[in-house]
């Protein structure tokens, strides 16, 4: 990395913690504000990443008692392994959690409402303000099962996949696709408008990336390939990283539009300095037509 830019490059001091959170059954948006609204009017800051198959979110470690309080108070269960949070079918019926009960702190937001209030204030006060990229166009996309890798490879066996006797234990690298990772380095070379990649230890690999990029990984991807998605930027470099409620403020906003609640394509994901509402082209519009006037410079 370039000197002048290595100098802009900070890390936090906080260590954070990895929840997967399982929630078949909500639509998308009521998914975003199912997982979010609970830690946001409990004052805890995430990072919230929406990949193929699951949604993340990270936690400062420090605050870990705290999230899992929040979540259970709100109908998640915690699995066996407590790393993921499972929502039950009752809690699906009584909404998406737009109401909340009074905060355990003062100088936490009452509820929902209130919390939007002082995020789009924050937001504009910051000159924060919704921006699309000319021309960009996203896919969700991910890496093979191992069963199906199995499948293209069955007649060319991996000699590092027999049984060598040695009685190690099985490793993520056992089903790791070559090819996947390859064209990975290959996208970054070319220095992409967009790429997101998320790896976790009990899903395939999963991507966001330029619609452009395709060509590029070839066979190696499974996903819907032909939909275009919209990511809306928020540039959140003037906040601090313990910044709060962001997501669950922006999301609550849109999911009040009744066709944007309805879409199953918005997703939220979240960087150091930047959050990303992504959506169909349609509801991208739709969005930006929300979150313009309320973000405006003007009186």
């Amino acid at each position: 990395m370039p000197r002048d830019i290595a100098k802009t490059v900070s890390v936090s001091k906080e260590s954070y913690m990895v929840l997967s959170v399982i929630s078949a059954g909500l639509d998308a948006g009521g998914r975003v504000m199912e997982l979010t609204s609970p830690l946001a009017l409990a004052g805890i800051p995430i990072f919230f990443i929406t990949t193929y198959y699951s949604d993340f979110i990270l936690v400062p470690t420090k605050e870990r008692e705290n999230v899992v309080k929040s979540l259970i108070a709100k109908g998640f269960e915690l699995s066996d392994n407590e790393s993921n949070f499972i929502t039950s079918a009752a809690n699906h019926k009584q909404g998406t959690g737009l109401s909340a009960t009074s905060p355990p702190h003062e100088g936490l937001p009452l509820n929902v409402a209130e919390l939007q209030t002082r995020i789009f204030g924050t937001l504009k006060k910051r000159h924060v303000a919704p921006q699309i990229e000319e021309a960009l166009e996203l896919v969700q996309c991910s890496g093979r099962e191992a069963s199906q890798l199995a499948n293209f490879t069955h007649q060319r066996p991996s000699i590092s996949r027999h049984a060598t006797g040695n009685g190690r234990r099985p490793s993520w690298a056992d089903n790791v696709d070559t090819k996947l990772y390859t064209c990975i380095i290959s996208a970054l070379v070319s220095q992409p408008r967009f790429m997101s990649v998320t790896l976790a230890q009990d899903d395939p690999p999963s991507l966001l990336l330029d619609k452009n990029l395709l060509d590029i990984f070839g066979d190696s991807l499974v996903g819907d390939t032909d939909a275009s998605l919209i990511p809306i930027f928020l540039d959140l470099k003037t906040l601090p990283l313990e910044a709060t409620g962001i997501v669950c403020g922006v999301a609550g906003i849109l999911v009040q539009d009744t066709q944007i609640a309805a879409s199953s394509e918005l997703s939220y994901l979240s960087t150091a300095q930047a959050g990303a509402v992504i959506l169909s082209e349609e509801q991208s519009v739709r969005a930006m037509g929300i979150l313009k006037p309320l973000l405006s410079e003007e009186l």
